[in-house]
């Protein structure tokens, strides 16, 4: 049976104009909501520039391609409606003053964690593939670890901030690390001890609950699924497709390693730090860690050495070619910063980046 896959994608509201994010969530959800008639994916997000959307647990990549691009045309109709266009970016290149969102949990977050809280307006990509059981998922958890800074660099879409190049290719990595729950985590080895260790971390009330649980792979506390977290949204929905392939062919490998009684590779957290650091400055554009080595290889090595890791796995779902096409597009057009960099560039106008990325969001 092949796993379902489901993706989360954020997206940026942004002035139809000056390319400036707009706080106009409210709006744009109320008129997603009434075009769908009850049928809406569309969710509220920490802050008002924001807007989330889910797919359906999927087997089929080609279908979750097509409801990728529903939706994400679905939202940039909305903010149309309310005077505003949608961007996959992972972060604003033009200055904001983020508006944190109402209710009881933003108001807690932003008392909570103060500057955090309020600098916390970068957009992310979430990928869930089904596991048969927490104790599998845990298994999953503890053997992909060290291939996930590679997902990350394969995503990277953030290289600028406050109106500013930051010299990263996922600038949203090093500020979503803010978060204390957030970033790489050791081997659990069994559900129970994944279990005793999320509680633990609730328990020290630094935490409001477990779905501040923000590791870069965990298991989710909503569905039966292995969430992966660590990735920018993604500027071409064709990535963001590929990126779900990959994923779900992690966690099979994995899956499979832990069946076949293979320990986890015991690389250490701070290693996996280091290469998460890594990937988010250079994206694909310089030296990766490979995550055998843990030593800097560049980055097509790297990403070569992802798709020959999960090459078993994603021809028994059928991804594989289409995967290995969709690599090498990214590796020669290059992810989201490079575009964003490119036409930056090319403009000198951080308003034609944002309009160039409105753009490419709807594919």
């Amino acid at each position: 049976m092949v796993r379902t896959v489901g993706v989360e994608e954020e997206l940026l509201l942004v002035d139809a104009r000056s390319g400036e994010p707009r706080a106009l969530s409210t709006a744009v959800l109320a008129l997603a909501e009434n075009r769908a008639a009850g049928d809406s994916a569309f969710e509220s997000e920490l802050h008002l520039q924001q807007l989330e959307f889910a797919t359906e647990p999927r087997s089929d990549m080609r279908e979750l391609a097509e409801e990728i691009l529903r939706w994400r045309a679905e939202a940039a109709g909305s903010a149309a409606r309310a005077g505003a266009d949608v961007a996959a970016l992972a972060t604003a290149p033009l200055p904001v003053s983020p508006a944190i969102g109402g209710g009881e949990r933003y108001r807690w977050l932003a008392e909570r964690f103060g500057v955090t809280t309020q600098e916390q307006l970068t957009c992310g990509c979430h990928v869930h593939v089904s596991v048969e059981s927490d104790e599998e998922g845990v298994g999953v958890l503890d053997r992909v670890r060290p291939w996930l800074p590679v997902v990350l660099a394969l995503s990277a879409n953030s290289p600028f901030w406050q109106g500013q190049d930051t010299a990263y290719g996922s600038y949203r990595s090093r500020v979503w690390g803010r978060w204390p729950s957030a970033g790489p985590v050791e081997i659990f080895g069994s559900a129970r001890r994944y279990h005793e260790q999320v509680q633990a971390l609730v328990d020290t009330g630094v935490l409001r609950d477990e779905g501040m649980i923000y590791f870069d792979a965990r298991l989710s506390h909503r569905y039966p699924t292995v969430e992966v977290r660590v990735a920018d949204v993604c500027l071409d929905p064709a990535d963001a497709v590929l990126l779900a392939s990959l994923v779900r062919g992690l966690v099979e490998t994995a899956a499979r390693s832990r069946r076949a009684g293979e320990p986890p590779d015991p690389v250490g957290v701070g290693l996996l730090r280091m290469a998460t650091w890594q990937a988010g400055r250079s994206g694909l554009e310089g030296k990766l860690l490979h995550p055998v080595t843990m030593r800097p290889e560049p980055a097509s090595d790297v990403v070569g050495a992802l798709l020959a890791h999960v090459h078993d796995a994603m021809e028994d779902s059928g991804d594989s070619a289409a995967a290995e096409a969709a690599v090498r597009r990214v590796m020669e057009r290059g992810t989201g910063a490079r575009t964003q960099r490119d036409t930056f560039a090319r403009t000198g106008s951080l308003r034609a980046v944002v309009t160039e990325c409105v753009s490419r969001t709807r594919g």
